[in-house]
């Protein structure tokens, strides 16, 4: 599974060329702009996700995500505004994270999921995930389940009359081993128990609760039709992570006649590009009988499908996207009442909203739904399809929501909220997009940060070459203030360079696929003939260079520090060191299979040449290793492994960060704080030679 954009003509003229802003990032101009960028900006930023319009579209709510110092946390909260009068209100203020809002058709409560209070045996239903509502005009959240195993996921149902929710349900193997595990239960088993994932519906008039589906499934995810006649599961036997990677299936359950059908995996298992995709995003047509569904993988690009359900052997047809767009994300929907599948797709460092007409089950035309060099988070349709909110990451703003018309082939977005004011007055960088040539002749494209009011004439710049993880994935045309990074090197005077290197998504299916079997080489070249253009464009100095990443930017550290020794230091933040080590440690091993195009056993060479351990003895820059001490994704061993090879044997400066109780992100506020200060204080000492 992923882990967690320089034009050439023959030069790039004075400077590289920055492309204009977009009319529609309408962030207030008026304040002047003297305020350099921190690190302590980044705790100071609110993130705006999960945002929903009312079906009407004159209300909209929102999940607001912000640090919280005392806590060593971020927490989130719900915010409401009104449309029309851009009147925003903060519905919740607890300290616990409320997530998932639902509108009521009538617009009068938001349903969402939260653990309020603490644990009590008297109210052994408190402290744990419950559906709440609370009205659109603020006030006390009030309980609305009282599961003792907590809730997953829930759904409203068209007349808001009914929910349907998913619990928790331990359930033990009967195996020939069950009694022997029981009897020896004080040591932990690899197999033996799972949860799963049992579906209710809950009358709201009467607050009667009947169970609909319990069959000892694990439930990722799954969507009721209008008339509550079928629900649609993503399932798997386990709940292992590993099982979703190439295990999973589309189940479509009657609800009166209690059946369930599995719809045939052909297309997305054996004709697929790889057995190693999982299932994702499931959303009703409102004629009840057609399902949208995706299926990603590593490596690969993802695909979408319709199925028709109405027919005993359901008809499922492929929808393809527009050229060069990458399928991105889970969140399908169906456009109000229209044959409109609408999903979200990279292309080119942007993230768009398009929309496929379904004339039945026979593709149609594609559109952006909104043009301009935008970066959507997510989305939401009023009931009518009429109008569409997006929450939106501009060049002069981070993550704010505005409101467009959806039906119309010049849509404009209307900007409702300024979550983040502050920013009016900061010293924003200069970010453009810049391409060159990789020396097999094909384009790339990345971003590049500038500081603020720098030019030419003032001179060469040190260089922060930051890589994006995935590696199916891309850096965005957009602002990002991030302790990966962004926004911080340039506030210190570094040029900083993003390259979307070969396996990057919206680049067309033949860019992303070129990555396989050629990891640790393609993209290598890739990143390094980049950095190349900017020195040959005297903007950048050849003796002052660093190179950051996490997850799959982390690995890329490792490459090209063990490929290379260009570089004055570096920072490797969760990288794999060892191809094999990862095969047999990681949560999601159908990613490296796709790369190394088969098991460890079948492709022994493969797995070699990619791994930065074979090469490790060229290493000789002085690096920086962060690493979650939980890490499933890319386990603490690399982190370890790469640590003994320069500390102990090839003599090279390095320090080991270990963060406690993290996994492959970092979730705490001192842990995110240490990263960034380390790497600031690590660049200046090794490539600026600051003391």
């Amino acid at each position: 599974m992923s882990r967690l954009y320089i034009s050439h003509k023959a030069r790039l003229l004075s400077l590289l060329l920055f492309l204009p802003l977009v009319a529609m990032s309408l962030s207030a101009h008026s304040a002047q702009r003297d305020h350099q960028i921190t690190i302590d900006d980044f705790f100071g930023l609110s993130t705006l996700t999960q945002s929903q319009l009312s079906q009407d579209g004159k209300q909209a709510v929102w999940v607001e995500s912000r640090w919280d110092k005392a806590l060593d946390r971020t927490q989130t909260e719900l915010w409401h505004i009104d449309t029309n009068s851009r009147k925003t209100t903060r519905l919740t203020f607890s300290d616990e994270n409320e997530s998932n809002p639902a509108w009521s058709p009538d617009g009068r409560y938001v349903y969402f999921i939260a653990k309020i209070g603490e644990k009590d045996p008297l109210h052994p239903y408190q402290g744990i995930a419950q559906i709440y509502r609370i009205a659109a005009t603020g006030g006390q959240p009030q309980m609305i389940t009282k599961s003792i195993t907590g809730i997953n996921a829930f759904e409203l149902n068209k007349s808001g009359d009914s929910i349907y929710f998913s619990t928790n349900k331990e359930v033990t193997d009967k195996d020939h081993f069950a009694s022997l595990r029981a009897d020896h239960s004080k040591v932990n088993y690899a197999q033996g128990k799972k949860t799963t994932n049992p579906i209710y519906r809950l009358n709201l008039q009467h607050f009667s609760q009947e169970l609909l589906l319990d069959d000892d499934k694990v439930v990722w995810q799954f969507s009721v039709n209008d008339n509550e006649t079928k629900i649609a599961r993503i399932t798997t036997t386990d709940n292992e992570l590993i099982f979703l990677e190439g295990r999973s299936n589309i189940e479509v359950f009657d609800i009166k006649q209690a059946n369930n059908i599995l719809l045939a995996d052909d297309k997305w298992r054996e004709k697929a590009p790889s057995a190693y995709g999982w299932l994702l995003g499931l959303d009703w047509h409102h004629d009840n009988q057609r399902l949208a569904f995706r299926i990603d993988f590593d490596g690969f690009p993802g695909q979408l499908f319709v199925a028709n359900t109405a027919a005993k052997q359901a008809v499922i047809n492929r929808v393809t996207p527009p050229s060069q767009v990458t399928f991105f994300g889970d969140d399908l929907l169906w456009r109000g009442n229209s044959n409109d599948i609408c999903y979200r797709g990279a292309y080119k460092a942007r993230v768009k909203l398009y929309c496929t007409e379904m004339k039945a089950m026979t593709q149609g035309k594609s559109r952006a739904v909104i043009e301009g060099d935008l970066v959507i988070g997510n989305y939401s349709f009023t009931a009518s399809g009429k109008q569409v909110g997006v929450s939106h990451d501009g060049l002069d703003h981070v993550s704010d929501l505005f409101i467009a018309d959806a039906d119309s082939p010049r849509a404009q977005l209307k900007r409702l909220t300024n979550i983040n004011p502050q920013i009016d007055s900061w010293k924003l960088p200069q970010i453009s997009i810049v391409k060159w040539q990789a020396t097999d002749g094909t384009q790339v494209e990345g971003i590049l940060e500038l500081p603020f009011g720098y030019n030419k004439a003032q001179g060469k710049l040190p260089l922060v070459v930051q890589l994006h993880g995935g590696p199916t994935a891309a850096t965005p045309y957009a602002l990002q203030h991030r302790s990966y990074g962004r926004s911080t090197f340039s506030a210190q005077g570094w040029a900083l360079f993003s390259p979307n290197y070969r396996g990057s998504i919206g680049y067309g299916d033949k860019f992303l696929t070129d990555l396989i079997g050629r990891e640790h080489d393609i993209e290598v070249q890739d990143i390094l003939s980049g950095v190349d253009k900017l020195i040959s464009d005297g903007l950048v100095d050849a003796d002052k260079l660093a190179v950051m990443g996490w997850s799959n930017g982390g690995y890329l550290t490792n490459a090209l520090i063990s490929s290379s020794e260009r570089f004055k230091a570096a920072s490797s933040g969760a990288g794999v060191f060892d191809q094999r080590l990862e095969w047999m440690l990681e949560d999601t091993p159908g990613h490296v299979i796709n790369f190394m195009q088969g098991l460890p056993w079948e492709q022994a060479e493969a797995y070699t040449k990619a791994s930065s351990l074979t090469h490790a003895n060229k290493i000789t820059t002085p690096t920086l290793i962060h690493i979650g001490e939980n890490d499933e994704r890319v386990p603490l061993g690399h982190a370890q492994g790469l640590y003994r090879a320069l500390n102990h044997y090839l003599n090279v400066p390095v320090e080991l960060i270990v963060y406690p109780g993290e996994g492959h992100g970092l979730n705490q506020y001192q842990h995110r704080k240490t990263k960034m200060e380390w790497d600031r204080r690590w660049f200046d000492y090794y490539v600026l030679g600051k003391d």
